[in-house]
């Protein structure tokens, strides 16, 4: 028999479990490049930011769970574009993470349905979704969901 999986909306009781798996989503980013937390993580203190998340009307934030037990979490943005765009606005998911065990299984594809279906009731038509490079699985992920490059960000690091 197959697991339970489903994506449900985040509310505050949620904050310690999506803290959790923000730390873990965080780990992984930094494995791929050192500045994200900086330059695109939530900033600090994190359980400030997700309650500002959670209570923002322009954002929505997702838990992946298997059999009731959390395992991923998505948010997902509304922007406006430029004033050339006539008022148009555009869905980014800035993080959409399951954790690595429950991979496959369709935790991450609840989320994303979850979190498209909202915006798109909201008039929303185009989407951006984040993915570092060298994280194969999340572009394959998101490539199989209808998104494709729409540009690509250079970073130089003297450190480096």
């Amino acid at each position: 028999m197959e697991p339970a999986v489903s994506a449900r909306w985040a509310g505050s009781d949620d904050i310690p479990e999506l803290v959790r798996l923000y730390r873990e989503f965080e780990a992984e980013q930094l494995d791929l490049k050192r500045i994200w937390s900086a330059a695109d993580g939530l900033p600090e203190p994190v359980e400030t930011a997700l309650k500002e998340l959670l209570d923002d009307p322009a954002v929505v934030v997702a838990i992946g769970e298997i059999e009731g037990c959390g395992f991923g979490f998505a948010v997902g943005r509304e922007t406006a574009l430029q004033p050339q765009a006539g008022g148009e606005r555009i869905g980014t998911i800035p993080y959409l993470f399951t954790e690595p065990v429950a991979r496959g299984v369709g935790v991450g594809e609840a989320l994303i349905t979850l979190v498209l279906e909202e915006l798109r009731s909201r008039g929303i038509r185009r989407f951006d979704a984040l993915v570092l490079p060298g994280h194969r699985d999340a572009k394959n992920f998101f490539e199989a969901n209808g998104f494709s490059a729409r540009k690509i960000v250079m970073h130089h690091d003297p450190d480096k």
